[in-house]
């Protein structure tokens, strides 16, 4: 039987808050570096590309009116763990979502940062196909420290996308220029979507 997953209220006191995880970004990327053991100019220049997407929805993300309502009926209060690295690009198109909703929670949901590659347990726990995929949500009741849902790396359509890209065997590049195509045509309303199910589904229990 697959042991329940468990994470202890100090691990997660002790997580990047939004603010000091793209502080945590910027310092590296003013050093010419990034988040993670891997070391590269190419994920350098990935990195600088996200603080520019994720600047911009910060910016522009506004959340629909039934998430809202599935945020503010929800009777319990949530920390939402999100497994990322400032080198990948789906995370950056989808924290600032994620963040925005926290925001508009009145403090029923805080999340908490976590690089994957520093905290390969966590991420092992909630793999997709077998892989270490980001960005992984892991939604967590506060009273109990009892994990209720996941979701990720990608808004279903995109990673219906991204499996098909991979089949065909599409060079790197191409696949991420078509992915970030699909985010921008989306304009976060899959992802919202998609969350505001999750949500409405705790009213319901």
């Amino acid at each position: 039987m697959e042991t329940p997953f468990s994470i202890s209220s100090q691990r997660i006191e002790s997580a990047y808050r939004y603010d000091t995880y793209r502080q945590l970004i910027n310092d590296l990327l003013a050093s010419g570096k990034t988040t993670g053991p891997k070391q590269s100019e190419m994920l350098t220049k990935y990195t600088q590309l996200n603080v520019q997407r994720m600047q911009r929805l910060d910016k522009t993300t506004v959340l629909m009116p039934e998430l809202l309502e599935a945020i503010q009926n929800n009777p319990k209060s949530y920390y939402w763990l999100i497994i990322t690295e400032g080198w990948c690009g789906d995370a950056a198109q989808i924290v600032p979502v994620l963040e925005r909703i926290a925001e508009a929670s009145d403090n029923k949901i805080e999340t908490r940062y976590f690089l994957r590659d520093t905290n390969l347990d966590l991420i092992d726990a909630h793999l997709t196909n077998g892989g270490r995929a980001i960005p992984k949500l892991v939604i967590i009741e506060k009273d109990t420290l009892t994990e209720v849902a996941e979701w990720g790396p990608r808004p279903q359509p995109a990673q219906q996308l991204y499996w098909s890209l991979k089949d065909a065997e599409t060079p790197f590049e191409d696949l991420s220029t078509q992915l970030h195509t699909w985010y921008a045509k989306d304009k976060t309303l899959t992802t919202q979507a998609e969350l505001q199910k999750i949500l409405k589904s705790f009213i319901t229990r």
